[in-house]
């Protein structure tokens, strides 16, 4: 008999090789003259040794907590009646952190490979490099959700204990600590220092050559955007999953056709990862395209695929529909969040017009501006999280004793059902944004620099919504 919860590990296994077929994609297509090479592969030499030192020094880090996990988790080894539960948790921990660690290298790779091949496909239209842009990403994308619940279904077929499986999880969090705080200082280190130098003490443009800093720059976007978000939020969605399938063995009960509680979020995950590997290969730009609007297709062709598939499962397999409401609600609040992440950051939209108008005031009055409309963002994700949170409780409330805290579970679960496009969407914010840098200082003149720029605008709101969609995704998993 076919076991529900198999849909996980099949599930990543297709979005693994979906995404080796994303970089085989951009491999294949042409980087540009020479100097266009050189440029990529000193940012790509740039990425690589941060990653290096990064991983170096996370290696002792998680080679100490181990095994200092191992002996204190989960009951301290020398009252335990069980050891080999402890060695079990020591295993899994360093098995998160490897995992995610490998995602976050092949993600890193293809993303300082598709810069200078979407730069040089500029040449050919917005069209042309859109796609290498997205698919680079995707790599990223569907490589963290692939090997995440690849790792959780591998340590859960081999011990059946929820409770190991939280060693994994802890092991992806140390993976996200270094990597989105060391990522996130370095990216904005680089960045400040290349304009200081550039912009206010030379008077230069953005990106311009005569300025060393910009590599700097470029490897910052790269550690930041692509493996520093990408860690964030493999954490939040492998803690959303590891802390359900836990609340269902405090339940401890079967529902519908005889399947185990613990299964429903791993069946919700393997349908979250089929949604987006078909939201990811259906995105298209035409001509005349906008890649902000195709970013957000995309994601909402994403969110309905999830809604339908998941019906499909709940009726199939007689799971109480409240389970998939709550799914649904969790992820309806994560489309709030990237509605109001889209419109306090689009260019076309009245924040950010508003902010540009205030700058010819001064500096001054650009800070105040833009910071009250930062102020303003921040209530509808709250908002919208705080009431999935009590929707998902009083929905799922009446189906018994702790059925409740397991459906706001499952709304974090729908939030992050569909976090492989979004990092796919993430993702594809450095690449356009290398490729704009590569196209100025190879000087591939100013059509090539407009599309790039066109890239990069939509880039920066993606940049801006998947942050928001992961500050929320981290505030409903703790709740």
């Amino acid at each position: 008999m076919f076991e529900p919860w198999l849909i996980a590990p099949i599930a990543s296994i297709i979005s693994i090789l979906a995404g080796l077929y994303f970089y085989y994609f951009v491999e294949k297509k042409d980087s540009g003259t020479k100097r266009m090479k050189e440029i990529s592969e000193a940012i790509r030499q740039g990425s690589k040794a941060f990653l290096k030192r990064e991983y170096t020094i996370l290696a002792i880090f998680v080679i100490i907590v181990g095994t200092l996990m191992g002996i204190v988790l989960p009951e301290p080894i020398w009252s335990t009646a069980n050891p080999m539960e402890n060695i079990s948790m020591s295993l899994a921990y360093f098995f998160g952190a490897m995992f995610s660690a490998l995602a976050g290298y092949v993600g890193m790779d293809i993303a300082t490979k598709a810069n200078a091949k979407a730069a040089y496909a500029a040449k050919g239209g917005l069209n042309k490099a859109f796609p290498i842009g997205f698919r680079g990403g995707a790599v990223m994308g569907l490589a963290v959700v692939g090997f995440s619940l690849l790792g959780i279904s591998i340590v859960y077929f081999i011990t059946g204990n929820a409770r190991i499986v939280l060693g994994f999880s802890f092991g992806a969090s140390a993976l996200a600590l270094f990597a989105k705080a060391g990522g996130g200082i370095f990216t904005k280190t680089a960045d400040i220092s290349a304009d200081l130098v550039g912009k206010v003490e030379l008077g230069i443009p953005e990106d311009d050559p005569r300025n060393p800093a910009v590599i700097a720059d470029n490897v910052g976007d790269n550690v930041g955007d692509v493996a520093g978000m990408g860690a964030d939020l493999a954490d939040s969605y492998i803690a959303s999953i590891v802390a359900v399938m836990l609340l269902a063995t405090a339940i401890s009960g079967t529902v519908g056709t005889g399947i185990d509680l613990i299964q429903i979020p791993l069946v919700f995950a393997g349908i979250g990862i089929f949604a987006s590997i078909l939201g990811a290969f259906a995105l298209r730009i035409g001509e005349t395209g906008n890649p902000g609007k195709a970013l957000n297709l995309g994601t909402y062709i994403t969110c309905i695929l999830f809604g339908i598939f998941t019906l499909i499962a709940t009726y199939y397999l007689q799971i109480p529909w409240q389970l998939w409401g709550a799914g649904i609600v969790g992820l309806s609040a994560g489309i709030i969040i990237g509605t109001t992440s889209d419109y306090f950051t689009s260019e076309g939209k009245k924040p950010v017009l508003k902010t540009a108008e205030a700058s010819k005031s001064g500096a001054a009055t650009n800070i105040i501006t833009g910071f009250s409309y930062g102020l303003q963002s921040v209530f509808p994700p709250l908002l919208g999280i705080g009431i999935a949170a009590a929707v998902a409780y009083f929905l799922c409330n009446p189906l018994g004793e702790g059925y409740a805290v397991f459906g706001v579970g499952m709304a974090a679960i729908g939030m992050l059902s569909i976090v492989g496009l979004i990092i796919s969407n993430d993702a594809y914010g450095p690449i356009v944004d290398n490729s704009r840098g590569i196209a100025e200082q190879a000087g591939l003149g100013e059509e090539v620099i407009r599309i790039t720029d066109e890239l990069d605008a939509a880039g920066n709101t993606a940049k801006a919504i998947n942050k928001g969609f992961a500050i929320g995704a981290a505030g409903l998993t703790v709740i």
